[in-house]
Parts: C-alpha cells; sequence; structure tokens
C-alpha cells in the first residue's frame, strides 16, 4: 500500500458494499467476527450505530469502526458504570472495527480507534468496548492505546456455547 498516508472519513451508504467485502477477507484470515452474520450489511448498520468510519489507503476501502449505543449484548458499559459510579448511558461502545489483512503495519486500527474516542468524548460520552479473549491482535492493539482491561467475563452465547470477553475502557 504506498502513496498517500491513510485517511478516515465518514462512512456513507456506498461504502456498506466494500466494508462487508473487507470484512470477509478479515473473517477468513482472523475469524472476526466469531460468527459470520445472516447479512453482513445490516449487522455493520445496526440500529444502535451512532457514527461509523472507513480507511482509506492507497485509493482503496481498507478498514471500518462504528460507535454505538450500548445494546443487551454488550458487557462493559456496566462495568464502566459500576466502576465509575456514573450511568451507563454515559458511554458509547467503539465496534465493528477491522483492517484489510493486506493494508495491517500502518497504523489505519489506531487512526479508527482515535477517530471513535474523539467523537465519543465530543458527545461527551466515555468510550468502551467489549472483544472476545480469543483476538488477540485485536487486544495487543487496544494495550498498545493505553485502553484498560476492566475484566474477563464468561459470556453465554447459546445454550452450549459460552465465550470469554475481554471489556476494555479508554485511557482517561
Amino acid at each position: 500500500m504506498e502513496g498517500a498516508e491513510p485517511r478516515v472519513r465518514p462512512r456513507t451508504g456506498g461504502d456498506v458494499e466494500r466494508c462487508v467485502r473487507v470484512l470477509a477477507d478479515v473473517h477468513r484470515c482472523d475469524g472476526y467476527p466469531v460468527n459470520w452474520p445472516e447479512r453482513p450489511d445490516e449487522w455493520l448498520s445496526q440500529a444502535s450505530v451512532s457514527a461509523a468510519w472507513v480507511a482509506e489507503h492507497g485509493g482503496r476501502l481498507v478498514g471500518h469502526v462504528s460507535l454505538s449505543r450500548g445494546s443487551e449484548g454488550d458487557l462493559a458499559p456496566g462495568l464502566w458504570s459500576e466502576r465509575s459510579g456514573v450511568s451507563k448511558d454515559l458511554t458509547a461502545v467503539v465496534s465493528r472495527l477491522f483492517v484489510a489483512p493486506q493494508a495491517r503495519g500502518h497504523g489505519i486500527g489506531a487512526l479508527l480507534m482515535g477517530r471513535a474516542m474523539e467523537e465519543a468524548r465530543g458527545r461527551g460520552l466515555h468510550p468502551v468496548l467489549d472483544v472476545v479473549a480469543s483476538d488477540t491482535s485485536a487486544a495487543a492493539l487496544y494495550e498498545r492505546l493505553d485502553w484498560e482491561l476492566m475484566a474477563t467475563v464468561e459470556q453465554r452465547w447459546s445454550p452450549d456455547r459460552s465465550v470469554s470477553i475481554h471489556c476494555y475502557t479508554a485511557p482517561a
């Protein structure tokens, strides 16, 4: 990926199809998301998403991140609320972060995270996130960016499946 520096911009409706293609590459390479969604376009554009961005590098869409309100399955907002004594309604969940395998090593994940954090803070919200514990490369990124691991929690995804989830909070 030679050429101009990577840039982050708001996601548009026209980007979703390209995001799904990049997400499919990420899923094949890394297994993210763990459970491939039946409708990946809807998974990226869920109702709770309040903002989303894409990264471009070398003229290609190479990454994505979104910011959303906490939903029933999100553990980090509740943990942060208990810890801080502030309503979990004052959190924003950073989610749907992925970078194309061939575009890694250019700081794109950090750029996307920075944009989501900036937006959350601009809205007076505290950024948090959940990640499956097996996603060690994502956890390494968050820790390089000084996110704090609040807890690792077992979450039941189905009657016969539990998954370990790392819950992170953004640096102060």
